[in-house]
């Protein structure tokens, strides 16, 4: 089974759409051929490639090390470094914050993570931004209003599975089960399982409900269900720059979106994963799982989230030599992506950059929810940590 969790894109072209391979979702599906509970394996992992490392924090590869993601040198300043100070124009949108935009830093010189490099020079103009990431009651209001259906309730469809027994295709999405003994990292198949029924109103499969958790962040979204919910608040979703400008706050080439301590004044400052990943969560921080999107303090910005809990779409495709792209142009200004997407752990899987990290990352594996990181995910998968949040042009 290949790392498809990694993270999820495709190699598509500036001038055709990118390819359909069900990368993630589906996979299993083509090797179904025993019981269910097998085949909803497989699934998942084809949606793995589809759930990417970076939903399901398969990020292995960045899993150790002391992370210092380059804060600046004492007296190492940079007079092109800066915030803006556009006022907002006009009233606030509801739950949103304004970002005056600027120019920073992007990326992570020192975390052991090659796609973060070479740090570069970015300016963003102003948007407003979410205060926090999209929550289940929102999220409900949406699908109430619409009648929407996400990917993870769909049933594929058999012409896309020619080969494969209609009775195997069944809707659900990737959830995160704890083994109960250490084992391997670089077998995600260990932790994640594909439930059939799991969706954003059963995030862990068809015995659990959001009774509870209309204030925590809603999951099990896949690209497309954060692109319809962002058209119908009249909204979109954020660049990667935008969005790590804004995640920032202030604090260029800081570790954290809070600052360069993991725990400042020995307080947990965002929920993310203690203990021995994947089998001991201590709960140092109080959550198991997904925690209200208040629970942890406001950045710089007023923003919440914004460093674990969830990971949060972003508009841009991914590609792991994007940066080196930006870097060779001077200050890049209002960055959109590249034009199309490749992932070299999975090169037939069309891509989106994720950013924040989720309550599964850990010093000992993803680790990214240093501000600086970045995560990808395939476009036809969520998981049971992956939401999203909106900007809207002003």
């Amino acid at each position: 089974m290949t790392n498809k969790m990694r993270e999820r894109e495709m190699p598509a072209s500036a001038t055709s759409k990118p390819s359909r391979v069900r990368s993630g979702r589906w996979v299993f599906y083509a090797g179904a051929v025993i019981t269910l509970l097998v085949v909803a394996g497989a699934i998942f992992f084809g949606k793995q490639k589809w759930f990417g490392a970076t939903n399901v924090d398969t990020n292995a590869d960045h899993a150790h090390g002391n992370h210092s993601s380059g804060p600046r040198a004492a007296g190492d300043s940079d007079s092109r470094v800066g915030t803006n100070s556009t006022p907002p124009p006009g009233l606030a949108p509801d739950g949103m914050v304004w970002i005056p935009g600027g120019t920073f830093w992007m990326g992570c010189e020192d975390c052991e993570m090659p796609d973060t490099t070479p740090v570069h020079l970015v300016e963003v103009g102003g948007f407003w931004i979410d205060r926090t990431p999209v929550t289940n009651a929102e999220f409900a209001r949406f699908v109430d209003r619409t009648g929407y259906l996400t990917v993870a309730e769909r049933k594929p469809d058999p012409k896309e599975y020619p080969q494969v027994d209609p009775k195997n295709l069944v809707a659900g999405s990737a959830v995160f089960s704890p083994p109960s003994s250490e084992v391997p990292l670089d077998d995600i198949t260990q932790w994640w399982r594909y439930v059939p029924g799991a969706s954003w109103k059963h995030p862990e499969g068809p015995a659990s409900t959001l009774e509870g958790r209309e204030n925590h962040p809603v999951v099990q979204i896949a690209w497309e269900d954060a692109v319809a919910y962002a058209k119908w608040a009249g909204k979109r979703l954020p660049t990667e720059a935008e969005f790590e400008f804004a995640a920032r706050g202030e604090k260029d080439r800081d570790r954290y979106a809070w600052g360069n301590e993991l725990k400042p004044g020995g307080q947990w400052a965002a929920n993310i994963w203690q203990g021995r990943f994947p089998s001991n969560n201590t709960v140092e921080d109080g959550f198991v799982r997904t925690s209200p999107v208040m629970a942890f303090p406001a950045n710089g910005f007023g923003l919440y989230d914004v460093g674990g809990n969830v990971w949060q779409w972003c508009s841009d495709w991914y590609r792991p030599d994007y940066f080196a792209t930006l870097a060779a142009s001077g200050i890049a200004v209002n960055p959109q992506g590249p034009a199309d997407s490749f992932d070299p752990q999975e090169p037939g899987v069309p891509k989106r950059v994720q950013k924040s990290g989720s309550f599964l990352c850990s010093d000992r594996y993803c680790s990214r929810y240093l501000v600086g990181s970045r995560g990808r995910g395939a476009v036809d998968s969520g998981g049971s940590n992956t939401g999203f949040r909106c900007v809207k042009s002003p």
